[in-house]
């Protein structure tokens, strides 16, 4: 069972709740750009799943099926707890060497990426999980565990993470010792030097004790959200990327061979000597730390607000149909909300081409559904709808390009 399905309307509304109270105790931890981005980066590792999930499922079912050397029993109690442990501890080691291997920490890093923590943090998720993560949990199957058994236990570890993403729970005395909590997870996200690197666990806090890798939250240092070399972007594609560009021109350009191996299986943040003087990567400045923050006025942001409203929409219609629609279709959906996502973060960046890249997306999307309309694939219903939303989009995000222009041309005529 996928528990996560059912637990994104439950997501969506705690968000709601934890922002209506950190208003009323004037203490807000939420930024609309920032909560947007992640959400956004939430719904692009969802739709990623559209076309990538089977990998790791079909190497689960053909060494369950091949390869186990004993069998879980579905209908134990005791099973269940052993699944819950053994994956548990799993995910301790997959969660560690992301931090530790720069590779893993290229798919990673997309969750720790936001500098504020909150409850739409948890849903910061990597596109590019098909890669890396299932590697991992390979030894479930081995010991023949069951694909429903698998499923369920990692999307409830995973559900349960959630709620651990707020500053507004305090520690939670004995709990504190057995099981992962806000405090010692507000520790994991932290670039504090103290902080950094510590606190892997997923559902319990008791693996980090035994391999020395837990860090109690400290009354008297405040956590300093996001990672040591800021992003400072709210492009979603840079997002899930930029670790693995840094990668490959480093392995590219550096003049020792030796190095250009050892990248690929490095510690997080080594680089080549001479790439590293040549390309130096920016570090936070932990003493006077400021969070990238370009500002937005109140009609830009209602309309990317909007703009997300609607693409949510999409993206839940398409979730509905992925059974039934055509591979190109599945793959036209897929293209069209990655591409209308990189807009808003463009739009969220008040980058100067968002009107270029606007009008590039209306483009393709039009050419994509009428071709997919010509060839076939969709019937004259779907064609009706998608023209529809596709011109409302326009004409939100239309609003959004007016009014940043308006806040450009404002801006240059000030004398000041």
């Amino acid at each position: 069972m996928n528990f996560v399905t059912y637990a994104i309307p439950f997501f969506l509304l705690l968000i709601l709740v934890e922002l209506a109270w950190g208003w009323l105790k004037g203490n807000n931890t939420y930024r609309i750009n920032d909560s947007l981005n992640s959400m956004s980066l939430g719904l692009l590792s969802t739709v990623t799943k559209f076309v990538f999930l089977n990998i790791g499922l079909i190497v689960f079912s053909g060494i369950e099926q091949n390869f186990a050397f004993w069998a879980f029993n579905i209908e134990s109690y005791a099973h269940w707890l052993l699944a819950i442990l053994l994956y548990d501890f799993l995910y301790y080691w997959f969660h560690r060497i992301s931090h530790e291997r720069q590779f893993f920490w290229g798919s990673h890093v997309v969750h720790h990426q936001s500098e504020d923590y909150n409850l739409s943090t948890a849903l910061r998720q990597t596109s590019t999980s098909f890669l890396t993560t299932w590697v991992f949990f390979i030894p479930c199957f081995f010991l023949g565990m069951p694909i429903y058994m698998y499923v369920s236990v990692a999307t409830a570890h995973l559900v349960y993470q959630f709620w651990v993403h707020t500053q507004h729970i305090g520690k939670l005395g004995i709990f504190e010792w057995f099981m992962i909590t806000p405090s010692n997870h507000r520790v994991h996200h932290a670039q504090n030097h103290s902080y950094i690197d510590k606190n892997y666990g997923g559902l319990l806090i008791i693996w980090d004790r035994l391999f020395g890798t837990f860090k109690e939250e400290e009354e008297d240092l405040k956590p300093i959200y996001g990672i040591r070399s800021p992003l400072e972007s709210w492009n979603p594609i840079w997002a899930n990327t930029h670790v693995f560009i840094t990668m490959v021109r480093d392995a590219w350009g550096t003049a020792n061979w030796s190095d250009k191996v050892r990248i690929l299986w490095s510690r997080t943040g080594w680089r080549p000597d001479d790439m590293a003087e040549r390309y130096p990567a920016a570090k936070s400045d932990l003493e006077d730390f400021k969070k990238y923050d370009p500002k937005l006025g109140a009609i830009a942001s209602i309309a990317i607000i909007g703009q997300y409203v609607l693409i949510s929409f999409f993206h839940f219609w398409g979730a509905q149909k992925v059974s039934v629609l055509s591979i190109e279709v599945l793959w036209a959906t897929v293209i069209a909300q990655a591409y209308t996502l990189l807009v808003i973060g463009a739009a969220l960046d008040g980058k100067h081409y968002m009107q270029q890249l606007e009008y590039t997306r209306l483009f393709v999307l039009v050419a994509m559904l009428f071709g997919s309309f010509n060839a076939g694939l969709i019937g004259i219903n779907w064609l009706y709808y998608g023209s529809a939303l596709l011109l409302v989009s326009a004409g939100v995000m239309r609003l959004c390009v007016n009014t940043e222009l308006d806040d450009v041309a404002e801006t240059s005529s000030d004398p000041a």
